[in-house]
């Protein structure tokens, strides 16, 4: 079974075999935790994901970790949040399962994961975490044996560990 976590933290800090990413389209950097993904790896990283070809909406693809504690950086595309009737719930749920997938190919046992979509996309944070946290529970795993969802404040943080205390 796989041990699911929440914390308060910096995903740039931790200490996983993979470290998701809350991209953007072209996977060059950007603001919020992208930038901070990018800063915190080092120029490498940008090099990397310039021969990837950006990346759509709900997709992900993944990179070395280069100066991170995580060998691999997994990029995801999440929706803007669009008042949801745009497939905003299905995408955000795109992201989580196309992560995972890329994380078993890789034999990854350790993932970290932000809450996706939830910062300038806007995306309401309640409706996001229960999307990101069915995705966790529908998921059969193989190799992946931690997903941590490393929150940004105690009020996000809190969301996530009543979602994941409901049976």
């Amino acid at each position: 079974m796989v041990a699911v976590q929440t914390i308060v933290g910096d995903i740039t800090e931790q200490a996983v075999d993979a470290i998701v990413n809350a991209a953007n389209e072209t996977l060059l950097g950007g603001g919020g935790v992208d930038g901070a993904i990018h800063r915190a790896a080092g120029p490498e990283l940008l090099v990397e994901c310039r021969t990837l070809g950006g990346c759509p909406t709900g997709a992900a693809r993944i990179t070395g970790g280069y100066r991170l504690a995580a060998d691999y950086v997994i990029h995801t595309v999440g929706p803007v949040w669009q008042g949801g009737h745009d497939g905003e719930p299905g995408q955000l749920g795109d992201c989580y399962r196309n992560s995972l997938t890329l994380a078993e190919r890789h034999n990854v046992q350790s993932i970290a994961f932000p809450a996706i979509s939830t910062g300038v996309y806007g995306y309401p944070l309640e409706r996001a975490a229960t999307i990101a946290v069915a995705a966790i529970r529908s998921f059969a795993f193989d190799h992946v044996q931690t997903v941590r969802f490393v929150c940004f404040d105690e009020t996000t943080c809190k969301v996530y560990e009543a979602l994941l205390a409901r049976a």
